[in-house]
């Protein structure tokens, strides 16, 4: 069970968990070629670009949910042929101005949960999976609704290094096999 920082009850911007305890959590995604996003700035500089890249930004989390199941997903569906150009994630609990400018600015209009995933291009919402959408699927299921939507709207090319990179990392880490 995921420890409260004593810190967070006294000051709202220290981090709510241990950061060693959240560490495994960020190391799933870096590891597969997430881009952490720290402060506002960071958000800013990743989703506010009139580029026509497609961003993947995972609003991360210590729940078992995003440890069973989106986490997963997104690595899986990272095997697409179609991908996004970026891939980025923000820690719920942690870097709270990161996550509180997020969510105000770019899901003004969505209910705040934890883990979500959006896609974002030109810094607006194309799609996006809450945290009651991951929790009634599978990471297979989650995996499949995002490759729909990354061959709807991405036109950067997955490369077989790349693919296996990540097939490697997934297979090793979960225990499976992906065909």
């Amino acid at each position: 069970m995921a420890q409260i920082n004593l810190k967070s009850l006294m000051n709202n911007n220290a981090p709510t968990y241990d950061p060693e305890l959240v560490q495994p959590f960020r190391d799933e995604l870096t590891a597969v070629g997430f881009k952490e996003l720290l402060t506002p700035a960071d958000v800013d500089n990743a989703l506010n670009k009139q580029d026509d890249k497609v961003v993947l930004t995972v609003l991360n989390s210590v729940c078992g949910c995003a440890a069973g199941k989106a986490r997963p997903g997104v690595m899986v569906s990272m095997l697409n042929g179609l991908v996004p150009d970026e891939y980025v994630s923000i820690f719920a609990g942690m870097e709270k101005e990161a996550v509180e400018h997020f969510r105000t600015k770019y899901l003004a209009s969505v209910t705040p949960s934890s883990p979500n995933i959006a896609i974002f291009k030109n810094g607006k919402l194309v799609h996006i999976l809450q945290r009651y959408q991951v929790e009634g699927k599978s990471a297979w299921d989650i995996a499949e609704e995002l490759t729909t939507e990354y061959d709807r709207v991405c036109t950067r090319k997955n490369t077989e290094e790349e693919r296996g990179s990540i097939k490697n990392y997934v297979e090793k880490k979960y225990n499976v096999t992906i065909g």
